[in-house]
């Protein structure tokens, strides 16, 4: 009826208010989303695609690493030869990369061959402005060749294996020595003559470089080198073993032929051929024995040196 006023209240529209306890879920829906990404960011699309492929290949991708023979960084050799005599040498080495395109000759074809022989390199190829940043512009030649780090022994690891095999320990320990081809040459002397190891200081000392595998000739892989973080401690807890530290020196009080310690256990230190023994070393050893010398030279350097004594030491060795 009109005028009714029991009517006036009753809802003329299907439409629902806002609800308590929405959380502003309206609100936001009205909000504008900012602009469109970018191609590259849109799931799906081919230019995202091929981004997240770079990206990938970028994690992937090792660094370059640095030359020298840090501690616990890799090594490159670079160039044809070294690459070609390297592989040869049998050291060890994770990575032969090859220029893309490259010319090539016998040496390029070796190097494959030994890579592949090996079984355990990766054969990546790699355009020669890659090449030119990983060996800092160095005349690669197409050829580059990365080493892993040494893994160093622990020096009282030497004379440990020697007593465990029921041998007395016959051990070279180098002071101040920094040329890598005068380690390699030691390390192949102290394998040829029976020896247990070599010993290195950490600093301001030749390491166990691509250089010093290769002088070695391969005896490397079989012949133990120590690090040793002081020398000097690293001697005095020989003494405290029962090794009797040896030192060469041109002024030393005993000659070599004279020297009645080398059929037992024993260390036998070399000095740098410029400065030889460096104070602390030399107070530390138990006798200082010099090499008798009739043509006149004034010193030897520290391979050659330490090839003669070690033949005195297996020689006496073997006969007594």
């Amino acid at each position: 009826m009109a005028g009714n006023s029991q009517g006036s209240n009753r809802r003329m529209s299907g439409k629902k208010g806002p609800q308590v306890g929405s959380g502003g879920n309206r609100r936001r829906g009205l909000e504008g989303k900012g602009p469109t990404p970018p191609a590259s960011a849109r799931k799906g699309h081919v230019k995202n695609r091929i981004a997240n492929a770079k990206a990938k290949q970028a994690a992937n991708r090792r660094p370059a690493p640095r030359r020298g023979g840090a501690k616990g960084t890799s090594e490159l050799v670079v160039g044809r030869n070294p690459v070609v005599e390297a592989l040869r040498e049998g050291v060890p080495a994770t990575t032969l990369y090859v220029q893309q395109f490259i010319d090539s000759d016998e040496r390029v074809r070796e190097a494959l061959r030994q890579a592949t022989e090996r079984g355990n390199i990766n054969l990546l190829e790699a355009p020669r402005p890659e090449l030119d940043r990983m060996t800092n512009g160095l005349n690669h030649q197409g050829l580059v060749l990365q080493v892993p780090p040494y893994e160093y022994a622990h020096p009282e690891d030497l004379v440990a294996h020697a007593f465990d095999e029921g041998e007395d320990p016959l051990v070279v320990a180098l002071d101040g020595v920094t040329d890598p081809r005068n380690l390699g040459a030691v390390v192949r002397s102290v394998s040829a003559f029976g020896g247990h190891g070599v010993v290195v200081p950490e600093r301001r000392a030749a390491g166990m470089t691509a250089g010093a595998w290769k002088t070695s000739a391969g005896t490397a892989a079989r012949t133990p080198v120590a690090r040793a973080t002081n020398l000097t401690r690293a001697l005095e807890a020989y003494q405290k073993a029962g090794l009797t530290v040896v030192g060469l020196a041109a002024d030393g009080e005993v000659e070599l032929q004279d020297l009645q310690v080398l059929d037992g256990p024993v260390a036998i230190v070399v000095g740098s051929e410029g400065k030889g023994l460096s104070r602390l070393v030399g107070e530390t050893c138990d006798v200082r024995v010099r090499i008798p010398m009739p043509g006149g030279a004034e010193s030897l350097n520290a391979g050659v040196a330490a090839g003669v004594v070690l033949w005195e030491a297996a020689r006496r060795r073997s006969s007594s």
